[in-house]
């Protein structure tokens, strides 16, 4: 660092500032030290910088199911929000939420210095009792229900299938029915029970629910049980990629869509505007999850007073495949 600040012409503090990324340096400062850095050859010592200041500046992310788009995002919000505060990534993905799975997760994280772990994992065996969370590590959750415990960040579900299910009954549905996601996701039992508790309020019938796992596959096959009863006319998928599914089963035997029967889905996919009829969807942040996963994880490392963190709204992106029934 002696030889950076001597190459940049600088103090060696202002060194410290820009290689830790902390306190103000000018812009022109900044690119002259930044520059001695590179001629010079120099990086920053990880294991030196950890003693001094007791931070690895490195998140532990515990992930489960890299297919999902709400998933891949908030990963992407995580790494972004990450990068800008100056902290990697170590990213442990497991194959199942099985307690000794998650535990193995904990122990390598621990084995790879990280200053905090952020757990991405939406099943029930989160909740179990022989899960031991690391209680030396700050933790937050996203999409979980251990936050009477630890920081917890999520999409507020529950808004975004009320906003679905009214959308449908306020153009004039009798009902709508329902294409669940995995019994054990969080997600999907926040988005059914709120449809539930919407067709109740409105004193309607509660359908059958179908389940899938979140594929356009076990979406397509619901659809296929949803076409042969007469009075289906309004649907609400728990996710875009199950809508589709139920789009194409309705569509191949020559139903409307919205004529026939309208179709809702969950998450904003981009691709959702270029189907045909265009899908009408709740659009989520997972954007601003991630980001706000990150937030909570520093102040705890920071020591900072908990706060409660708002759920992430949701939106309601009205597109070509929902409309007014048809009189028969």
């Amino acid at each position: 660092m002696e030889d950076v600040a001597r190459e940049a012409g600088v103090s060696g503090q202002t060194v410290s500032r820009v290689v830790n990324a902390r306190g103000y340096v000018g812009a022109a400062t900044r690119e002259r030290v930044e520059a001695a850095m590179q001629s010079l050859g120099y990086r920053p010592n990880s294991a030196a910088r950890a003693l001094r200041s007791g931070r690895f500046r490195t998140i532990g992310v515990v992930m489960f199911s890299f297919s999902s788009y709400g998933n891949q995002r908030t990963l992407d919000a995580i790494a972004v929000r990450a990068a800008q505060l100056g902290y990697a990534l170590t990213l442990i993905p497991v194959e199942s939420s099985a307690g000794e799975t998650v535990e193995g997760a904990f122990r390598r994280l621990e084995e790879h210095a990280v200053d905090g772990i952020i757990i991405v994992i939406e099943a029930h065996q989160l909740d179990e009792a022989d899960i031991e969370i690391p209680a030396a590590l700050p933790v937050v959750f996203v999409d979980s229900n251990r936050g009477d415990l630890h920081p917890f960040v999520d999409t507020d579900q529950a808004q975004g299938a009320r906003l679905a299910t009214e959308h449908l009954l306020d153009l004039g549905h009798d009902t709508v029915w329902h294409v669940a996601g995995p019994a054990k996701s969080y997600s999907a039992e926040r988005r059914r029970e709120a449809w539930r508790a919407t067709l109740d309020a409105r004193d309607r019938a509660i359908p059958e629910v179908l389940q899938g796992d979140w594929s356009a596959a076990s979406g397509y096959e619901a659809g296929l049980r949803l076409r042969e009863i007469d009075d289906v006319t309004a649907v609400f998928a728990a996710n875009d990629q199950m809508a589709i599914g139920v789009l194409r089963a309705f569509r191949e035997v020559g139903r409307e869509v919205p004529g026939d029967v309208s179709i809702v889905g969950f998450d904003g996919l981009p691709d959702a505007a270029q189907l045909w009829p265009p899908l009408t969807t709740v659009q989520q942040h997972p954007e601003r999850v991630g980001a706000l996963a990150v937030d909570a994880l520093l102040a705890e490392l920071d020591g900072e007073e908990r706060v409660h963190t708002p759920l992430v709204g949701t939106e309601l992106i009205v597109r070509e495949s929902t409309g007014t029934p048809r009189v028969r």
